[in-house]
């Protein structure tokens, strides 16, 4: 079967050959598939809800059926959990949790959406298309997702540092520990070119994830160890 793209899907050829289900979940699934690879190429507004449809193999009534509109298709693709996890507060600000086991459960919400390949770089340029063409869904997803994670993990370096009061350089600290875990995303092209078997299969990106681990302690033990040192002179 024949792997060119379909002029209008943006899909293979194969796909569209012969008509598929269009019941349940397997529907919805396809139409949020589909809605992916068109809404990355073309943006929300360029991309017409007759063309996802033909992509999805569904009647475009479906769209209506399964989302409300195409405004609700796009929320739905925006946030489906198998590329742009949600993180939960709890997940890593937990008392009973060791550092290590919750700077795992942070950093493998970047790592694990990383397996599923195309759908992850589609993903991806969707999220740069957002910000682009903004149709108010990053706002959300900082405000909804991004910020409470990002003081569920300021939080629980406070714990682990023995600081009572968030600083700047512990605000660093987290953003600099989920850069570890954004390069993979917004550099996976980069990596590709350079070393594409770091991210080449599951097992890789597994070993990915240890040592984003073992880097994000390091840098938790050197703010420990600067916090301890005496303040440096000043200048005479």
């Amino acid at each position: 079967m024949s792997a060119v793209p379909h002029p209008e899907s943006g899909l293979p050829a194969a796909a569209l050959a012969k008509p598929l289900r269009s019941d349940g979940q397997e529907a919805r699934t396809r139409l949020l598939d589909a809605a992916l690879v068109l809404f990355a190429d073309k943006g929300f507004a360029k991309t017409s809800t007759r063309e996802i449809a033909l992509a999805a193999q569904v009647n475009v009534a479906s769209i209506s059926y399964y989302f409300g509109d195409k405004a609700g298709l796009y929320r739905a693709v925006f946030t489906d959990p198998r590329s742009n996890p949600s993180v939960e507060p709890a997940s890593i600000d937990h008392p009973a949790q060791s550092l290590a086991e919750s700077l795992r459960a942070m950093l493998n919400t970047f790592t694990e959406p990383m397996k599923n390949g195309v759908a992850m770089q589609n993903c991806m340029k969707l999220h740069i298309r957002e910000m682009l063409e903004p149709t108010g869904l990053w706002q959300a997803e900082i405000d909804n997702n991004i910020k409470p994670a990002h003081m569920a993990l300021v939080q629980m370096l406070c714990r682990h540092l023995g600081v009572t009061q968030a600083d700047d350089d512990v605000h660093r600290l987290a953003f600099s520990i989920v850069g570890l875990g954004m390069i993979l995303h917004v550099g996976s092209d980069v990596i590709q070119a350079i070393r594409p078997a770091l991210i080449g299969s599951p097992a890789a990106i597994d070993a990915y994830a240890d040592h984003m681990l073992q880097a994000a302690l390091a840098m938790v033990a050197g703010e420990r160890q600067r916090r301890a040192l005496p303040p440096v002179p000043a200048q005479p």
